[in-house]
């Protein structure tokens, strides 16, 4: 079983995102529960369904599954998802031993930053770029499959 444990902040600094390595990605959702999410991902040349659970109640860790598929499939399954979409250029920054991957949201999120950071564990130390805003995580309204909607 895979295990995600990330945290993510806003971004409210000016990170530089010239020479970093970014990729397009288009997502939408098959299925959105409070105990599993289902999202089905185009990332530049690539393709993946991954399925979610919920995190436990005071943890940020949740169970994930992630399986590549056929780009072809992929973008015939988007039109069997539900409404709404989420379109979005992810930058990479090193930072320490960890890399940070910042979503700039476009369409009706544009304007929107966040980083993400994901960890070994829960109490995994890690370092903080200057341009790290209000930590979110956990709060559902940044939740991607909160901003299909």
């Amino acid at each position: 079983m895979g295990r995600e444990i990330e945290r993510k902040f806003l971004v409210s600094g000016n990170p530089e995102f010239a020479g970093k390595k970014s990729v397009f990605i288009l997502q939408a959702y098959l299925a959105v529960e409070p105990d599993r999410i289902v999202r089905l991902r185009i990332a530049g040349n690539e393709s993946f369904i991954t399925i979610k659970t919920g995190s436990s109640k005071g943890k940020i860790g949740r169970n994930e599954w992630e399986y590549r598929i056929p780009v072809k499939d992929a973008q015939e399954m988007i039109d069997i998802c539900m409404p709404g979409k989420i379109e979005k250029t992810r930058y990479y920054f090193p930072c320490g031993k960890h890399t940070w991957e910042v979503d700039v949201f476009h369409g009706k999120n544009d304007g929107l930053i966040i980083a993400e950071i994901e960890l070994g564990s829960e109490s995994e130390k890690f370092e903080k770029p200057g341009w790290l805003g209000e930590e979110v995580t956990g709060n559902p309204e940044y939740y991607n499959s909160n901003l299909i909607k």
